[in-house]
């Protein structure tokens, strides 16, 4: 399988990225003894070498942490500037079927501050939804660019009580069974 692995970390004062950076890297190791990857960040790249590497790949594996409950503005303006018109997606008679990236699946892999007990539950803070109602307008990006969704990687409460061993074993135990 021939697999895109994005950083969607951008660079912040308050938070370096470790753990982002780390959970990258254990989906690198992961991946690259039994698949043909290619690297992408947020923070350095080419346009046209990015949308090369999205026809190229069969699978995208987006890792970020999350920015005021969204994608970190680097990582939305780099989808601004490689998802193209007639490469990416078309107009179709039914709005949001034109995706040309059809064939295609993606993996989001989150990092909240937020504990996991404020998703899924109406009393707290995100009113009963989970992660990806949440991040519906990614999820729907991808959609409309015909990618389907595997099932997202969220990992919580990474500030005030970080579990590595725990977030690690998820992504090893993860892409055991997935992939």
């Amino acid at each position: 399988m021939k697999i895109l692995l994005v950083n969607g970390y951008q660079k912040h004062e308050f938070c370096k990225g470790e753990l982002n950076f780390s959970l990258y890297n254990i989906m690198l190791d992961k991946l690259r003894h039994n698949h043909d990857v290619q690297l992408s960040s947020v923070e350095d790249y080419n346009v046209i070498d990015e949308r090369n590497k999205f026809l190229w790949a069969d699978l995208i594996i987006f890792q970020f942490p999350i920015y005021w409950f969204n994608v970190p503005g680097k990582l939305k303006l780099y989808m601004d500037e490689v998802f193209e018109y007639s490469q990416f997606y078309s107009f179709a008679d039914t709005y949001g079927q034109g995706g040309l990236m059809k064939n295609k699946e993606y993996i989001l892999s989150t990092t909240w501050n937020a504990p996991e007990e404020v998703f899924n539950n109406p009393a707290a803070f995100f009113d009963g939804k989970n992660v990806d109602d949440v991040l519906i307008s990614f999820h729907k990006t991808m959609e409309f660019c015909g990618l389907k969704k595997r099932k997202t990687l969220s990992f919580h409460n990474v500030v005030k009580n970080p579990q590595f061993k725990f977030y690690k074993q998820t992504i090893e135990d993860y892409f055991l069974k997935e992939l």
